[in-house]
C-alpha cells in the first residue's frame, strides 16, 4: 500500500536551514519522529536546489534509520524539480505541498503519479467559500492558519489587501465540516493551542519554530504529541 493511502498529517513538521539556529537539520527530524511526528516537509526559501536535494537525501536517510519508510511521510514544499531530482538519484520523497501562486496541483500529481501526495495550502481570503468549490480531486489535504502571526512566514494568511488574516477556532471548525479533504493547521501553533485544536476536529496539526527553534526539539516535540493524543482520546 502506498504512503499516500496512509496518509497521517496528525503531527506535521515543517523545517529547513533557517529555521534551526544552526543545528543539524537532521537531528531535529529524527528526535521529531522519535517523539511521534507522523509527516516531515523540507521547506526552505534560501536553500539553493543542490542543497535542498541533501536536505531531503538526510530527512529521508533519518527516517529509513528508524524503521518508518512506510509510516512517516516526507514532502518538499514548492520545488517540483527538486523532488524529481531526488528520485532520479534514488531518493524516497513522498510528495510535494505547493501554496496558491506556486505549480498548479494537477500538474504536481501528472508529474508524481497517483501514488504521491500533493497537498495545498488553502486561501487566506473567502476561505470557506473556496472550500466549498475548489476541486479536490488531485489533493490530499489542506493546509489552514495561520492560527497566529508568525515570524516563521511574516506573509502567511494576507488578504487581498496584504493584512494578515488569523483563523479562530470556530472557523476551524467550519472548515473542516466543508473540506471534502482532510486539514492540517499551522501558523504560530504553540503547545498551549493543541487541546483547542483537537476539539475542532481537524486532521491535525503542523509546527516550525515550535519544535525547530526550541531549546530541547525532542522534548518540546513530545509534549505537542502527547497533547494532540490526550485530547483527541478525550
Amino acid at each position: 500500500m502506498s504512503i499516500r493511502k496512509k496518509l497521517d498529517i496528525s503531527s506535521y513538521l515543517v523545517i529547513g536551514p533557517e529555521n534551526t539556529k544552526g543545528r543539524p537539520v537532521g537531528k531535529i527530524i529524527k528526535a521529531a519522529i522519535v517523539a511521534g511526528f507522523t509527516c516531515i516537509q523540507i521547506r526552505s526559501k534560501v536553500a539553493s536546489a543542490i542543497e535542498l536535494i541533501e536536505l531531503t537525501r538526510e530527512a529521508a536517510a533519518v527516517i529509513a534509520s528508524l524503521g518508518k519508510s512506510d509510516k512517516v511521510a516526507l514532502l518538499v514544499n514548492d520545488r517540483l524539480d527538486v523532488i524529481l531530482a531526488a528520485r532520479k538519484m534514488g531518493i524516497k520523497v513522498d510528495g510535494i505541498h505547493v501554496g496558491q501562486t506556486d505549480i498548479p496541483v494537477d500538474i504536481c500529481r501528472d508529474y508524481l503519479g497517483e501514488d504521491s501526495i500533493v497537498g495545498l495550502s488553502a486561501r487566506a481570503d473567502e476561505l470557506l467559500e473556496y472550500i466549498k468549490t475548489v476541486d479536490v480531486r488531485a489533493i490530499d489535504y489542506f493546509g489552514a492558519g495561520p492560527l497566529h502571526k508568525t515570524l516563521t512566514k511574516p506573509n502567511c494568511g494576507l488578504d487581498s489587501t496584504g493584512a494578515i488574516i488569523t483563523r479562530s477556532f470556530a472557523e476551524l471548525t467550519e472548515l473542516r465540516k466543508l473540506s471534502p479533504i482532510p486539514v492540517v493547521v499551522g501558523g504560530g501553533v504553540k503547545l498551549g493551542d493543541i487541546a483547542q485544536l483537537a476539539k475542532t476536529k481537524v486532521a491535525g496539526f503542523f509546527v516550525v519554530s515550535a519544535v525547530t527553534e526550541a531549546e530541547q526539539p525532542g522534548i518540546a516535540a513530545t509534549e505537542l504529541v502527547e497533547a494532540w493524543k490526550a485530547a483527541i482520546d478525550i
